[in-house]
C-alpha cells in the first residue's frame, strides 16, 4: 500500500513538475510579448512602406507565438486531462479503499471488543478449572502448563495495551496512518490466535475434569496433547506471518505493475499526440504549397503526380484492409475477454470452493507440513512470481495478486490467465507493428510529395494550359478526399486505442471483483468461526439460565415463606381486631344499660313531675277554695313558691338528664359508627385474607407448575448437553478422520504438482466434493441442534398457548353469541337513526332553501336601493353641474346622508357576509354529519360482511344451485341489454338530430351508467341469493327436526321463486328504466341549465353592484382630489396674494374647522348608531308576542324620550354649527373662485409671456445664424478688399516708379539746357539759327511721349476707381440681396413652421383618434375576454351541475342501497316473523297433541272405568266419535293456521306495496318541485341572455356608428395632410435648391473627415496598443497592490494590536483621571472651605488690627505709667521670682537669676559675672544653707516661640502692664474649626524638645507678616505672647509665662514633611 501510495506520488510529482515548466515558459513568453508591445511605440519608422513591412513581421511574429502558445496550452491541457482522470481515479480508489478500511477497523474494533470479552472469560474459566482440577487430582505433569498459559494471557492484553490508545483517535478519518490499520490488523490476528489458544486450553481442561470426575488417569497422553497444541500454534502463527508476507509482496508488485502501466500509457499518448502535431504541420505545408504554386507544371510532372496519387490510393487501400484485420483482431479478443469472463467467473467459484478448503485445511496443514517442504513450497512459489512478472507486465497485476493469494490452489486458473495475457500481449504486438508500417509508409509519402513540391516551385516558369489546371484541381480534391479517409482511419485508430484502454479497465476491475470476492470469502470464514462461538456462548447462556432458574426457585421460596409470615401477621391482626370488636361490643352493652338507665329515670322524673303537677292542681284549688282564708292562703303561697322552686330543681335536673340522655344517644351513635366501621374492618380483612390465601394457592400451584417446567427444562437441557457431548465427539472423531484425509490429499497434492493439470483438476473436485459433503454435514448438525431449541421453545409456548386458546375459544364463543345480537340491534338503530337523520336533512334542506330565497329577496332590495342611490347621485351631479349658490348648502347633507347610507349599505353587506359564511358552514356541517353516516353506514356495511363472511364459511351446499342462477340471470340479461342498447343508441340519436354534441355526449355517458346501474342491480340480486341461501343455512342449523327442515326447504323453494320473479320482473323492466332514467336525464339537463342561468344571473349582479361600488369609490376619490387641487390652489394664490401672517391664521382656521368637522362625523356616527341601535331595541320589544309586559316598560320609554330630545337639541346646534361652517365654506369658495379667475389671469398671462419669449429666442437663433453669414461675408469682403488694398499698393508702387522716372527725365533736359547755354555762349554767333529748329523738334517729341504715358496712368486710375466702384456695389447689392434672402428664408421658415404646427395637430388628432381606436379596440377585446370568461365559467358551471348530478346520483344510489338495506332486513323480518310463526304453530300443535293424549288418557280411564262396569260398546263409539272429531278439529286447526300465515303474507305484502307507493309519491313530488324550479330558472336565464343578446346588439351598433364616423374624420384629416404635403413638397424642392449649396460645402467637410478620421484610426490603434500595456501595467499594480495591501493588513493587525494596547492604557489613565477628578473635586470643596476660613481670617485680622490700635493705646498709657512708676517692683512678682528660683532645678536657677536680674535692672555682663563668681566661690551657698539643703522640685518646661517683631530692650513692668491690660479687655473665644473639614494642626506633642516646636513656630512665622501670629497653629499661650524669649532657644520661660490652656482653646498642629507632596495629602483626606 506504502509503495502503491509512493508510485501514485512520484507520477503526480512528475506531471506536476512538466506542468511547472510549461508554466515558467508561458510565462517567459508573456514577458516577452509585453516588452515587444512596450517597444511598439518606440519603433515608429517614416516611411510607410516600411512601417508596413515592420508591421507584417510582427504581425507574423506574433502569430507564430500564439501558434506556438497554442500548442503550449493544448499540450498543457491534454496534461491537465491525465492528471484529473489519474485524480479521479486514485481518489475513487482512495474512497473505496478508506471505506473499506473503516468498515474493517468497525469489524475489526468489534472483534476486539468480542475477543477481549471472550478473553476475559475464557480466562475466568481457565481459573476455575485449574481450581478444580487442582482440587480433583493433584498431577505436577500438568501444572508448569497452566502457568505458561496464564502467564501468556496475562502477558497478551499487556503486549496490547502497551501501544498508545492515540491512534484510535482516527478510526473513522481517512487520516489514518497505514501501518496502524496494519498493526491493528497484526493485533487482531494476534488475539484471534490467542483466543483460540484459550479455547484449546479451555476444551482441554473441561476433558482434564471430566477425565479426573470419571478416571484419574492418564496425565502423560494429556502433556503430549498439549505439545501439540503448542506446536500447532506456533505453524498457525507462521502461516499468518508468511500469508502477511505474501500480501505485503503483492501490493508492492501491484503498485509497481501500476507505475509502469500509467508510464507506458502516457508515453503512448506523448507519441500520438507528437503524430497528430507532425499530420497537422505536413497539412498546412501542403495547404501553403497549393497556395504558392500558381501554376502547374509540365505534362511530365502529370503523370508523376497521378503514380502518386495511385500509391497513396494503394496505401489507402492497405490501411483499410489492416483496418479491417484490427477490427477482426478485436472482436476477436472482445469473444475471448467474453469467454475470460466466464472462465473467470468458474474460477472464482472453484476458487470460492478452495479457500474454504483452505480454511478448513490450514489446521492440519500447519501441524503436519514439515519446515523443509514450506522451504520447498516457498522456493517454487517465488520462481513461479518471477516468471509471472516477467510475462505480465502489461494489464493484469491485480489478477496475479490473486493468484498469488490463492497459492497452488489456483494453478489452473493461472494457466488459463497465462493465455489469455500472452494472446493479448500478441494482439498487442500486432497493433503496433502495423502502426509502424503505418508511419513508415506515410513517411515516404510525405517524402515523395516534398519532391513533387520542389519540382513544381522549379518549374513555375512553363506555360500554363486549361486541362492541366482542371486536372491538377481534380488531383487536389482527391488528395483531400485521402487525406479526409487518413484521419478518419487515424480517428478509428484513436476509437480502437481507447476501447483496448476500456477492456484494460475492465480487466483491472474484474481483479478487483476477485479480490473483493475473497474478502468476501476471509468474511464468510470469519462467520462461520463467530457461528461457533456463538454454540459456546449459547451453551454458556443455558448453563446461565439453568443459574437464573435456580435463583428463581431460592426467590420463589423466599417469597412463599414471607407471604406464610405476612399471613401469620394477618392473622394475628385479626386477633386484635376481635378483641377491639369485643371490647366495642361490651362498650355498647354498657352504654346500652346507661341508656336504659338514664330512660327509666326519665320515666320516674316525667312521673314525679306529673303527680307534682296534679298536685300543683289540687293545690290551686284548694287555694281557690280557700281564697277567703288569708293565712291559709299565705302559708298555700309560701307552699307554692316552694313547690316552684321544686319545680325549677325539678326542670333543671329535666334539662340535665335530658343533656346527659342527649350526650349518651350521641356516644351510642359514635358506637354504632365504630362498631360499623369495625365489622367492615373485619369483613376487610377477612377477604384480604381470602385473597392471600388464593394467592398462596396460586403461588404454589405456579411454584409446583414451575419446578415441574424447571424439572423438565433441566431434564431436556441434561439430554440436550449429552446429545451435544455426543455430537462433538462424533465431530471430534470426523476432524481426526478429516485431518488424516487431509493429510494424504496434502501429500498427494505436494506428489501431483509436478503432474498434469488433468489430475489436478479431478482432485481439486474431489476434495471440492467432500469440501461440500463435510459442510453439508455440519450444517445438517446445526440444523438439529437448532431444531432441538425450537422443539423446546415450541413445548413451552404450546402448553401456554393451548390454555390461552380454550380461552380465548370460550370468550369468542361468547362474544359472537353476543355479536349476532348486537348486530341485530345495531341494524334497527341504524334504521332509525337513517330515518331521523334524513328527515333532520330534509327539514335542514327546506330551512336553507328559505333562507336562500330570503337571500334574493334582500338581494333585489339591494338592488333597489342601488338604483335609488345611483339616482341620487345623478341628481347630485345635475346638482354639481348647475352653478346654483342656494343650492349649495344641501350638497353637505346629502353627502353625510350618501356616507351613512353607504355605512349602512357596508354594515348590511358584512352581515350578509356573515350569513353566507354562516350557510356555508351549516352546509359544511351538514356535509360532515353526511360523511359520518356514509362512514357509519360503511361500518355497519363491514360489520356485515364480517358477519356473512363468518357465516360463508357455511355455504357449501347450494354452490350450483348459484352457479344455475348466474348463468340464468346471465343469458337472461343479454338479449334484454342489446335491446336497450338498441333503443338507447335510437334515441341518442334523436337527441342529437336536436340538441347537438353535448347531449351526445351526455346521454352516451348517460347510457354507461345505466348499464352500470342494472350491473350493479344485478349484483344486488346476486347478494340477495347469497344472503338468503346464508339464512335457509342458518335455518338448517337451527333446524332440529325433519318437520322443520322440510318446512325450511319449502321456504326455500318460495324464496327461489321470488328470486325468478324478480329476475323475469328486471328483465320486462329493463326498458321501462331506461325510458324513466332517460326522462330524468333530460329533466336533469333542464334543471342544470336553469341552474347555470341563476348563477349566470347572480355573477352579473354582482359584477354590476362591484362596478357600482367602484364607480361611487371612483367619484369620492375625484371629488376627494378635486378638493385636495382646491386646496392647493388656495394655498398657492394665498401665498401668491399675500405672503405675510394672514396665511397662517388662514391655515389654522382651515384645520381648526376640518378637526371640528371630523368629531362633529364622529358625533354623528355615534348618535346613528345610537338611534339603530334603539330602533332594533323597539322592533325587537314590539315584534315579540311572547313578551309579559307587551312592550317596553314606561321608565325606559320615558328615558327614550328624554334622551330623543337630547338628540334634537344637539342635532339643532348640529345644524346652526353645520350651517356657519357652510357659510364660510361658501366664502372661501368665492375667495377661491376669485383667486381661481386671478390664476387663470395670471397663467395666461404666464403663456402670454413664454410664447413671447419662445418668439423672442427663435428670432435670436434667426438673427445668430444671420450675424454668422454676414461674419462669414464680411471675411470673404475684407479678403477681398485685402486684394484690392495690395492691388492699390501696387499701383502705387508702379505710381511712385513712374514718378521717379518722370523727375529723372525733367532733369536731363534742364542739363541740356545749361550744357546749350554754355556753348552758345561759346558759339553764340556761329550756330544759333541752325540748333533752335533742332530742339524744338525734340521737345515736342518727348512731350508728347509723356502726355501719352500720363493718359495711359490716368486711365489706369479710372479703371481703378471704377473696380472700386462697382466692388462697393456690388457689396451693397450683396447686402441687400442677403437681406432680401434673409427676409424670404424667414417667411419660408414662418410657413414651414405653420406646416409643421398644422402636420404636428393632425398628427394629435390622429394619435387621439389612433388611441380611441385601440381603446374599442381593447374594449372589444375585453368584451371578448369576458365573453370567453363567461364561457369558461359556464363551462365551469356544466361542470359543476355534472359534478352535483353525480352526488346526487350517488346520493340517490346510495338511498336506494339503504332502502334495499332496509328492504333485506325487513325480509329478514319478515322470515323471522314467520319462523316465529311457525314455532308458535308447532307449540299449538304440541300442545293440542298433549291436550288430545290427555283427553286419550281421560276416555282410557273411563273406558277402564267403563269396562269394570262393562259398558264397552259405548265407549268404542265415543271413542271413534272422539278421534274423528280430534281429527277435524285438527284439520280446523290446520287451516286456520294455513289461513292466518296467509292473511299476514297478504298483509306484509300490502304493507311493503304501500311503503314502495309512499316513497314513489315522494319521489314524484320531488321531482315535480325540482322540474318547476328548474323551468323557473330556465325562463329566467333565457329572459337574461336575450337582454344580454340586445344590449351586446346595441353596443355593437354604437361602436360600428363611432367607427364609421372616425373613417370620415380620418379620410378628411388624410386629405388635408395630402394638400399640406403637397404645399411642404413645394416648399423642400425649393429648400433642396439651397441644400445642394450646403452639400457641396459637407462634402469638403467630409473629406477632411476622413482624413481625420484616418489621423484617429492611427490613434485608435496606438492607444489600445497602449491600452495594452496600461492593462499589463494595471496587472503588475494590482499584484503590487495587493502585495501593498497584505503588507498593510499586517500593519493595520498590528496598529489594531497597538490600539487595544492604547485602550487598555486609555482605560488605566481613564480609572487614574477619575480618581483625580474625585480628588478635585474634594480639593475643589477643600477650597471652598479655605476661602470661608479666609474670609475669617480676614475678619479676624480686622478685629486683631482692631486690638492692635487698642494695644497701642493701652501702649501708650503704660508708658506714661511707667514713665510716673520707673523705680517700683511689685511684690508678689518679686515673690514669685523668688520661689520660682527654689523651685526650679540647679542646672536651670541660672536662667531664673537672669530673669530677676533683667527685671530688676541690672545688665546681662553683670548677672553672667555674677553667676561665674557663684560658679566659682558658691555666692548661692546662703541660699542652700538658708533652705537646709532641700532639693528644687523640677518644673516642666513650657514652649516658648520668640517672635520676630518685639525687641528685647522693653522692660518686664511694661510686658506684664501690657499682659495684664490685654487678659483684663474681654477677648473672643477663638473660633473652632470643624473637624470634618480641616485636619487639625496640632502643636507638637509634649514628649519632643522645643526646637521642634520651635521649628514648626518658625515655619509659621515666616509665612505671616512681622509682628502677626496665626492662633490656629499654635498654643493660646505661643500664639499671644507678652515677652521675647530671652534669646536661647533652651532658655526657660517665666513662671507667669506658662500657658493658660484652661481659659483658652489650644490646637495641636499636625507636623507636615515637605517630602509629601499635594496629592498624597488629598489622597490622605479622602481616604479619611
Amino acid at each position: 500500500m506504502s509503495s502503491w501510495l509512493g508510485g501514485l506520488g512520484s507520477g503526480l510529482g512528475q506531471s506536476l513538475g512538466q506542468v511547472g515548466g510549461s508554466l515558467s515558459s508561458f510565462t517567459g513568453q508573456i514577458s516577452n510579448f509585453t516588452k515587444d508591445m512596450l517597444l511598439e511605440g518606440v519603433e515608429e519608422v517614416g516611411d510607410a512602406a516600411t512601417e508596413l513591412h515592420v508591421s507584417n513581421s510582427k504581425l507574423a511574429e506574433v502569430e507564430a507565438a500564439f501558434a506556438t502558445q497554442k500548442s503550449e496550452y493544448e499540450r498543457l491541457k491534454k496534461l491537465h486531462a491525465e492528471l484529473e482522470e489519474k485524480l479521479e481515479a486514485s481518489e475513487i480508489q482512495i474512497k473505496q479503499q478508506s471505506a473499506e478500511y473503516r468498515t474493517l477497523l468497525q469489524q475489526k474494533d468489534v472483534e476486539i471488543s468480542h475477543l477481549k470479552a471472550r478473553q476475559s472469560g475464557l480466562q475466568e474459566e481457565v481459573q476455575k478449572l485449574q481450581q478444580s482440577a487442582q482440587s480433583a487430582a493433584s498431577s505436577p505433569a500438568v501444572l508448569p502448563v497452566t502457568t505458561a498459559s496464564l502467564t501468556a494471557t496475562s502477558s497478551s492484553p499487556s503486549t496490547f495495551l502497551t501501544r498508545p490508545t492515540g491512534s484510535h483517535h482516527g478510526f473513522h478519518s481517512d487520516e489514518m496512518d497505514i501501518s496502524d490499520v496494519l498493526w491493528s490488523q497484526q493485533e487482531i490476528n494476534r488475539l484471534s490466535t490467542e483466543v483460540m489458544r484459550l479455547e484449546g486450553e479451555v476444551a482441554h481442561w473441561r476433558r482434564i475434569s471430566q477425565a479426573s470426575a470419571t478416571t484419574r488417569t492418564g496425565n502423560g497422553d494429556q502433556g503430549e496433547i498439549l505439545k501439540l497444541q503448542r506446536t500447532i500454534k506456533d505453524l498457525r502463527d507462521e502461516m499468518s506471518r508468511e500469508v502477511d508476507e505474501h500480501q505485503h509482496e503483492l501490493a508492492a508488485l501491484q503498485d509497481a505493475q501500476r507505475q509502469k502501466l500509467a508510464e507506458i500509457t502516457r508515453r503512448h499518448r506523448e507519441e500520438l499526440a507528437e503524430y497528430e502535431e507532425r499530420i497537422e504541420e505536413l497539412e498546412e505545408q501542403i495547404h501553403s504549397g497549393g497556395s504558392h504554386v500558381s501554376s502547374p507544371a509540365d505534362s511530365s510532372k502529370l503523370p508523376e503526380l497521378q503514380k502518386n496519387i495511385q500509391s497513396l490510393q494503394e496505401a489507402v487501400e492497405r490501411r483499410e484492409k489492416q483496418l479491417a484485420e484490427l477490427s477482426a483482431s478485436l472482436e476477436d479478443a472482445q469473444r475471448k475477454q467474453a469467454s475470460l469472463q466466464l472462465e473467470r467467473d468458474d474460477a472464482l467459484e472453484e476458487n470460492v470452493g478452495l479457500l474454504q478448503n483452505y480454511s478448513r485445511l490450514q489446521a492440519s496443514v500447519a501441524e503436519l507440513q514439515t519446515r523443509v517442504q514450506e522451504q520447498e513450497g516457498k522456493a517454487l512459489q517465488k520462481t513461479q512470481f518471477e516468471h509471472e512478472i516477467q510475462t505480465l507486465r502489461n494489464n493484469l497485476a491485480e489478477r496475479e495478486m490473486e493468484r498469488l493469494k490463492n497459492f497452488s490452489e489456483s494453478e489452473p486458473k493461472e494457466e488459463v490467465e497465462h493465455a489469455d495475457i500472452l494472446e493479448l500481449n500478441t494482439i498487442i504486438g500486432t497493433l503496433r507493428q502495423e502502426k509502424e508500417v503505418l508511419e513508415q509508409e506515410k513517411l515516404d509519402l510525405q517524402h515523395r510529395l516534398k519532391v513533387a513540391e520542389d519540382q513544381m516551385v522549379s518549374n513555375n516558369s512553363s506555360l500554363i494550359e486549361s486541362g492541366e489546371v482542371e486536372s491538377l484541381e481534380d488531383l487536389k480534391v482527391e488528395l483531400e478526399r485521402k487525406e479526409k479517409v487518413l484521419r478518419a482511419t487515424q480517428e478509428e485508430r484513436d476509437t480502437l486505442m481507447s476501447e483496448l484502454e476500456e477492456l484494460d479497465r475492465q480487466n483491472q476491475e474484474a481483479m478487483q471483483h476477485l479480490i473483493t470476492a475473497k474478502e468476501q470469502l476471509s468474511g464468510q470464514l470469519k462467520e462461520a468461526e463467530a457461528e461457533l462461538i456463538r454454540m459456546t456462548a449459547e451453551l454458556n447462556t443455558t448453563k446461565d439460565q439453568k443459574g437464573a432458574l435456580e435463583q428463581e426457585l431460592e426467590t420463589q421460596r423466599e417469597k412463599t415463606s414471607q407471604s406464610a409470615f405476612t399471613l401469620n401477621d394477618l392473622h394475628m391482626g385479626k386477633q386484635q381486631l376481635e378483641q377491639t370488636v369485643k371490647e366495642l361490643k361490651d362498650m355498647l352493652g354498657r352504654a346500652h344499660e346507661q341508656s336504659r338507665e338514664a330512660r327509666r329515670e326519665s320515666a320516674d322524673l316525667k312521673k314525679s313531675l306529673q303527680e307534682r303537677e296534679e298536685q300543683l292542681a289540687a293545690a290551686k284549688a284548694e287555694l281557690d277554695q280557700r281564697g277567703e282564708r288569708r293565712a291559709e292562703g299565705q302559708r298555700a303561697e309560701e307552699e307554692l313558691a316552694g313547690k316552684e322552686r321544686e319545680l325549677s330543681d325539678l326542670r333543671r335536673e329535666m334539662n340535665e338528664m335530658r343533656s346527659s340522655y342527649e350526650k349518651g344517644m350521641s356516644e351510642e351513635y359514635e358506637m354504632k359508627m365504630e362498631n360499623r366501621r369495625l365489622k367492615e374492618e373485619h369483613e376487610n380483612a377477612l377477604r384480604k385474607e381470602e385473597e392471600l390465601r388464593k394467592q398462596l394457592k396460586e403461588n404454589q400451584a405456579a411454584l409446583n407448575k414451575m419446578t415441574r417446567e424447571k424439572d423438565t427444562r433441566i431434564e431436556a437441557l441434561k439430554l440436550e448437553k449429552h446429545q451435544l457431548e455426543g455430537e462433538l465427539s462424533q465431530a471430534e472423531r470426523t476432524l481426526s478422520e478429516q485431518v488424516k484425509q487431509y493429510q494424504q490429499t496434502i501429500e498427494e497434492l505436494t506428489r501431483a504438482r509436478s503432474m498434469d493439470a488433468s489430475a489436478l483438476q479431478t482432485e481439486h473436485e474431489s476434495a471440492i466434493k467432500l469440501n461440500q459433503e463435510k459442510d453439508l454435514e455440519i450444517a445438517k448438525l446445526r440444523r438439529d441442534v437448532e431444531q432441538l431449541a425450537s422443539d423446546h421453545r415450541d413445548t413451552n409456548e404450546m402448553l401456554s398457548i393451548t390454555v390461552a386458546g380454550q380461552k380465548q375459544l370460550t370468550d369468542l364463543l361468547q362474544e359472537k353469541d353476543v355479536f349476532v345480537e348486537t348486530l341485530k340491534q345495531n341494524a334497527a338503530d341504524l334504521q332509525r337513526e337513517m330515518e331521523t337523520r334524513m328527515s333532520a336533512m330534509t327539514k335542514e334542506a327546506e330551512v336553507l332553501k328559505q333562507a336562500v330565497e330570503e337571500k334574493d329577496k334582500q338581494l333585489g332590495g339591494m338592488k333597489e336601493e342601488n338604483s335609488h342611490l345611483k339616482e341620487e347621485i345623478d341628481r347630485l351631479r345635475d346638482q354639481q353641474s348647475r352653478p346654483q349658490p342656494l343650492a349649495e348648502p344641501k350638497t353637505l347633507d346629502i353627502i353625510t346622508e350618501l356616507e351613512t347610507e353607504i355605512a349602512q349599505l357596508k354594515s348590511s353587506r358584512n352581515a350578509l357576509e356573515d350569513e353566507v359564511r354562516s350557510l356555508k358552514r351549516t352546509s359544511e356541517d351538514q356535509e360532515a354529519s353526511l360523511q359520518a353516516q356514509q362512514s357509519e353506514l360503511e361500518q355497519a356495511h363491514t360489520r356485515h360482511q364480517q358477519t356473512t363472511l363468518n357465516y360463508d364459511r357455511l355455504i357449501h351446499a347450494k354452490d350450483e344451485e348459484i352457479t344455475r342462477l348466474q348463468q340464468s340471470v346471465g343469458q337472461g340479461h343479454l338479449p334484454a341489454l342489446q335491446g336497450d342498447v338498441i333503443l338507447q343508441e335510437d334515441k341518442t340519436r334523436s337527441l342529437n338530430q336536436d340538441n347537438g354534441n353535448e347531449k351526445h355526449d351526455l346521454s352516451k355517458v348517460e347510457i354507461e351508467k345505466l348499464v352500470r346501474g342494472i350491473k350493479e342491480k344485478e349484483t344486488e340480486i346476486i347478494q340477495l341469493n347469497e344472503k338468503n341461501l346464508s339464512l335457509t343455512r342458518q335455518l338448517d342449523q337451527l333446524a332440529v327436526s325433519r318437520d322443520e327442515v322440510g318446512k325450511l326447504s319449502q321456504m326455500i323453494q318460495q324464496k327461489d321463486l321470488e328470486i325468478q320473479a324478480l329476475h323475469a320482473r328486471v328483465s320486462m323492466g329493463h326498458s321501462q328504466d331506461v325510458l324513466y332514467l332517460q326522462q330524468q336525464l333530460q329533466t336533469f339537463a333542464v334543471e342544470r341549465e336553469q341552474m347555470l342561468a341563476v348563477l349566470n344571473e347572480k355573477t352579473r349582479e354582482n359584477s354590476q353592484l362591484r362596478s357600482d361600488y367602484h364607480r361611487l369609490m371612483d367619484i369620492v376619490a375625484g371629488k376627494e382630489a378635486a378638493l385636495v387641487k382646491l386646496q392647493q390652489e388656495n394655498q398657492r394664490l394665498s401665498n401668491m396674494s399675500d405672503p405675510s401672517g394672514s396665511q397662517e391664521m388662514f391655515k389654522e382656521t382651515i384645520q381648526n374647522l376640518s378637526r371640528i368637522i371630523r368629531e362633529k362625523d364622529i358625533e354623528i356616527d355615534a348618535l346613528t348608531q345610537k338611534c339603530q341601535t334603539l330602533v332594533t331595541v323597539l322592533q325587537s320589544t314590539g315584534g315579540e308576542p311572547g313578551a309579559a309586559s307587551g312592550g317596553v316598560s314606561s321608565n325606559q320609554f320615558e328615558e327614550l324620550l328624554q334622551e330623543r330630545d337630547t338628540l334634537k337639541q344637539q342635532v339643532k346646534k348640529m345644524e346652526e354649527w353645520k350651517q356657519q361652517v357652510i357659510t364660510t365654506v361658501k366664502n372661501m369658495q368665492h375667495e377661491s373662485a376669485q383667486l381661481h379667475e386671478e390664476l387663470i389671469k395670471l397663467q395666461s398671462q404666464v403663456s402670454a409671456d413664454s410664447d413671447c419669449s419662445s418668439k423672442l429666442s427663435v428670432d435670436y437663433a434667426r438673427l445668430i445664424q444671420s450675424y454668422e453669414q454676414k461674419e462669414k461675408r464680411l471675411g470673404g469682403l475684407s479678403l477681398e478688399l485685402a486684394q484690392v488694398q495690395q492691388t492699390i499698393s501696387q499701383l502705387s508702387t508702379t505710381k511712385d516708379v513712374l514718378l521717379g522716372k518722370l523727375d529723372s527725365v525733367a532733369q536731363t533736359p534742364e542739363v541740356a539746357a545749361t550744357q546749350s547755354s554754355g556753348l552758345s555762349l561759346t558759339a553764340e554767333p556761329q550756330t544759333q539759327q541752325n540748333a533752335s529748329p533742332v530742339n524744338s523738334n525734340n521737345l515736342q517729341r518727348e512731350t508728347e511721349v509723356l502726355q501719352a504715358q500720363l493718359a495711359e496712368k490716368e486711365n489706369l486710375i479710372r479703371t481703378l476707381q471704377e473696380n472700386n466702384h462697382r466692388l462697393s456695389n456690388a457689396a451693397s447689392t450683396s447686402e441687400s440681396e442677403q437681406r432680401s434672402q434673409a427676409e424670404e428664408v424667414r417667411q419660408v421658415r414662418d410657413r414651414l413652421e405653420s406646416l409643421q404646427r398644422s402636420v404636428r395637430e393632425k398628427d394629435l388628432l390622429i394619435k387621439t383618434k389612433g388611441d380611441q381606436l385601440t381603446q374599442v379596440s381593447e374594449a372589444l377585446r375585453n368584451r371578448e375576454n369576458d365573453n370567453e370568461v363567461l364561457k369558461q365559467a359556464v363551462t365551469n358551471l356544466k361542470e359543476r351541475a355534472l359534478i352535483l348530478e353525480m352526488d346526487a346520483r350517488k346520493l340517490k344510489e346510495e338511498n336506494e342501497q339503504v332502502a334495499a338495506r332496509s328492504r333485506e332486513k325487513e325480509s329478514e323480518f319478515r322470515a323471522l316473523q314467520e319462523t316465529n310463526m311457525q314455532v308458535s304453530l308447532l307449540l299449538r300443535e304440541k300442545e293440542f297433541e298433549l291436550s288430545a293424549i290427555s283427553e286419550k288418557a281421560a276416555t282410557v280411564e273411563r273406558m277402564l272405568k267403563d269396562k269394570e262396569l262393562g259398558k264397552s260398546g259405548e265407549l268404542n263409539q265415543l271413542l271413534n266419535e272422539l278421534k274423528s272429531m280430534q281429527e277435524k278439529a285438527v284439520m280446523f286447526q290446520q287451516e286456520r293456521d294455513q289461513m292466518m300465515m296467509a292473511l299476514k303474507q297478504k298483509q306484509m305484502e300490502t304493507t311493503a306495496l304501500q311503503s314502495e307507493l309512499q316513497h314513489t309519491r315522494d319521489k314524484e313530488q320531488r321531482l315535480n318541485l325540482e322540474l318547476e324550479r328548474l323551468r323557473n330558472h330556465l325562463l329566467e336565464i333565457e329572459d337574461s341572455y336575450t337582454r344580454e343578446a340586445l344590449a351586446a346588439e346595441d353596443r355593437e351598433t354604437e361602436l360600428r356608428r363611432r367607427v364609421a364616423l372616425l373613417d370620415e374624420k380620418l379620410a378628411t384629416s388624410s386629405n388635408a395632410v395630402e394638400n399640406a404635403s403637397q404645399q411642404a413638397s413645394m416648399q423642400v424642392e425649393s429648400l433642396q435648391e439651397q441644400l445642394s449649396n450646403v452639400v457641396k460645402q459637407r462634402d469638403d467637410t467630409l473629406l477632411q473627415l476622413r482624413a481625420s478620421q484616418e489621423q484617429v484610426r492611427q490613434y485608435a490603434v496606438s492607444l489600445s496598443n497602449l491600452q495594452m500595456v496600461l492593462e499589463q501595467f494595471q496587472q503588475e499594480e494590482k499584484a503590487m497592490y495587493s502585495a501593498e495591501l497584505e503588507r498593510h493588513k499586517k500593519e493595520k493587525d498590528e496598529w489594531k494590536r497597538k490600539a487595544l494596547l492604547l485602550e487598555d492604557q486609555a482605560s488605566a489613565l481613564q480609572m487614574n483621571l477619575d480618581e483625580a477628578n474625585a480628588a478635585l473635586d474634594s480639593a475643589s470643596r477643600l477650597t471652598d472651605q479655605i476661602d470661608q476660613k479666609e474670609e475669617q481670617i480676614e475678619e479676624l485680622k480686622k478685629q486683631v488690627d482692631v486690638r492692635q490700635e487698642m494695644l497701642e493705646e493701652a501702649q501708650k498709657k503704660l508708658m506714661n505709667l511707667l514713665n510716673s512708676t520707673e523705680g517700683k517692683i511689685d511684690k508678689v512678682l518679686m515673690r514669685n521670682l523668688f520661689l520660682g528660683y527654689f523651685h526650679t532645678p540647679k542646672t536651670k536657677r541660672a536662667d531664673v537669676l537672669r530673669l530677676m536680674g533683667s527685671v530688676l535692672g541690672l545688665n546681662r555682663e553683670q548677672v553672667d559675672q555674677m553667676l561665674e563668681d557663684d560658679a566659682r566661690h558658691g555666692v548661692t551657698g546662703w541660699v542652700s544653707s538658708w533652705l537646709g539643703g532641700r532639693g528644687a522640685q523640677s518644673v516642666p518646661n513650657t514652649p516658648q516661640r520668640p517672635t520676630s517683631g518685639q525687641g528685647l530692650n522693653s522692660s518686664f513692668s511694661e510686658m506684664f502692664v501690657k499682659f495684664l491690660e490685654m487678659e483684663s479687655t474681654p477677648s473672643l473665644p477663638a473660633p473652632r474649626l470643624p473637624v470634618h473639614d480641616i485636619n487639625p494642626l496640632s502643636a507638637p506633642p509634649p514628649g519632643r524638645t522645643t526646637g521642634s516646636s520651635s521649628g514648626s513656630a518658625g515655619a509659621a512665622a515666616g509665612i505671616r507678616r512681622a509682628g502677626e501670629s496665626n492662633p490656629f497653629l499654635a498654643p493660646r499661650s505661643a500664639a499671644v505672647p507678652l515677652v521675647a524669649g530671652s534669646g536661647s532657644a533652651g532658655s526657660g520661660g517665666h513662671l507667669l509665662m506658662k500657658p493658660i490652656t484652661d481659659a483658652l482653646p489650644t490646637f495641636t498642629p499636625v507636623p507636615v514633611s515637605a517630602e509629601a507632596s499635594a496629592g498624597a495629602v488629598l489622597k490622605d483626606l479622602l481616604k479619611q
